[in-house]
């Protein structure tokens, strides 16, 4: 089936692509959405042949790991295996925006990310598309709208003219070349152990300066 384009900023097209990209998401297909920070593809993070589909639509290695993004705060706790304070503190800070945690899984989940060694690295996109779909679908697993190797799709007809058909639905919300770098990626996986500290993994669109701000650098390896 051919992939579908959807430009946002027009209601009823937005209404329609909404519903088709659920739709998409529930029978497995991988769809590409706008962030605050760059185009992204998603797809059923508790379905193995849709977070497969994902790598494969990329070009990534059979068990690279995924990040999964999420509706809202609340479901930090319902992911992740605990939450410390300070994981508390930088997502009340900084979610909505730039900002992936990554923590231990809760054991509970039935999915399969990859090889993450039992953490999973979630972020709330700042991004009123975003948020709308993920508040009717859940946590989707996510990765950059641009092949391993590639340059980042600044809109959707560069994404479309990359992955094609392999995308079954495209929601445009215009050129996001100037929304920015990256997520800045936090790793709390270390604070359940003795004099465990957080590290910085990627310094992105959020400085870490802005982050040292909220949670002192004395706490960070």
């Amino acid at each position: 089936m051919s992939s579908t384009v959807f430009d946002t900023d027009d209601p009823h097209a937005l209404l329609e692509g909404m519903r088709a990209a659920r739709m998409a998401i529930g029978r497995g297909k991988v769809v590409c959405i706008p962030t605050d920070t760059h185009y992204a593809l998603v797809a059923d993070a508790f379905k193995p042949a849709a977070v497969a589909a994902l790598r494969e639509v990329r070009g990534m290695p059979e068990r690279a790991p995924l990040a999964v993004v999420v509706p809202g705060i609340p479901t930090l706790a319902a992911l992740a295996e605990s939450v410390p304070d300070e994981v508390s503190e930088l997502v009340k800070e900084f979610w909505p925006g730039a900002l992936t945690v990554i923590t231990p899984a809760g054991e509970s989940l039935m999915w399969d990310l990859g090889d993450t060694k039992g953490t999973v690295a979630l972020r709330m996109p700042s991004h009123r598309i975003a948020l709308e779909l993920l508040s009717e679908t859940g946590p989707l697993v996510a990765s950059g709208a641009y092949p391993v190797g590639g340059t980042v799709a600044s809109g959707v007809a560069q994404a479309q003219a990359i992955f094609g058909d392999s995308v079954a639905v495209y929601l445009d919300a215009g050129d996001t070349s100037t929304a920015g770098e990256g997520s800045t990626v936090i790793d709390a996986t270390s604070l359940d152990k003795p004099e465990g500290k957080l590290r910085v993994l990627r310094e992105g669109a959020i400085p870490v300066a802005d982050i040292y701000a909220v949670i002192s650098a004395s706490r960070f390896a």
